[in-house]
């Protein structure tokens, strides 16, 4: 996986497909879900703003590199809204109806589950930086 905005999304609908799908067996799954949620939509609205606090620290010397640090800046916002409405899509949904619009007709079982949760903690900010902080 490249790490594509539209993958990434589909790991985690896949990912809370499965939660949906066992939150009879096992009622924490409910919190569990509503967390992921949540969780990733803190860090749509952290990253956004991390990007564009760092394109305005940077002191631009010539105009064109301003604008295309505004079309940066658009992009930036337009990636960040199509995320949250993902999200909100998802969080409008009731679950009873969350599991009839799977993207994918396979069902994720418990190891790819794991390998999912492995993958997306990948992508977060303290696990990418990991090995700086054991050399430091």
């Amino acid at each position: 996986i490249s790490g594509d905005d539209d993958e990434i999304q589909q790991l985690q609908k896949a990912l809370l497909d499965y939660l949906d799908e066992n939150t009879e067996t096992d009622a924490s799954l409910v919190f569990s879900r509503k967390f992921y949620i949540a969780q990733w939509f803190r860090d749509t609205t952290l990253e956004t703003e991390k990007a564009i606090k760092s394109q305005k620290d940077e002191d631009p010397s010539e105009g064109t590199h301003h604008s295309k640090d505004v079309e940066s800046t658009g992009q930036i916002m337009r990636r960040a809204e199509s995320r949250k409405m993902f999200l909100r899509g998802i969080i409008k949904t009731a679950p009873s109806q969350f599991s009839t619009l799977k993207m994918n007709s396979d069902t994720v079982d418990y190891e790819d589950a794991c390998l999912i949760v492995r993958y997306l903690a990948s992508m977060r900010p303290f696990a990418q930086s990991f090995d700086i902080y054991l050399t430091q």
